[in-house]
């Protein structure tokens, strides 16, 4: 029986940037003020009804800081955030990498589709995330 190791709080904030992170991405994608709003709200639902450690690293804690100047920048600290986060779970936690994958999916997914359908680049900025969550080959 493999046992779940405590995580820290800058591993949790690991676990929060890329989450959270992921939604931003795919909402910075199309831009508009209602968009954005949409998106955040459809996308919180997956992040809250996660589950164990998941969701301990989620709901606790502050929000990451992200930069604003650009995709690029936001992108070059997100996307290895997730990688990352897939690490610290696979050492700390491995029952919980499936949940963390599923929950920044599900909530990407959600974001995309909550204002007028999920647009191609919507699709593409997800499938980067996904490639983000991938283990190494």
């Amino acid at each position: 029986m493999i046992m779940e190791q405590r995580l820290t709080d800058e591993e949790r904030l690991t676990l929060r940037t890329g989450a959270f992170g992921a939604v931003v991405l795919v909402s910075n994608v199309e831009p508009g003020v209602l968009a954005l709003v949409r998106e955040s709200f459809a996308a919180s639902a997956p992040l809250a009804d996660s589950s164990g450690v998941v969701k301990a690293a989620l709901t606790s804690g502050s929000l990451p800081r992200l930069p604003r100047e650009s995709e690029l920048e936001i992108e070059s600290v997100v996307l290895p955030a997730l990688t990352r986060a897939v690490a610290i779970l696979r050492e700390k936690s491995p029952q919980d990498v499936r949940t963390y994958r599923e929950v920044v999916l599900a909530a990407a997914d959600q974001a995309a589709g909550a204002h007028r359908g999920v647009t191609p680049p919507e699709a593409a900025m997800i499938e980067r995330i996904r490639d983000a969550l991938a283990e190494p080959a």
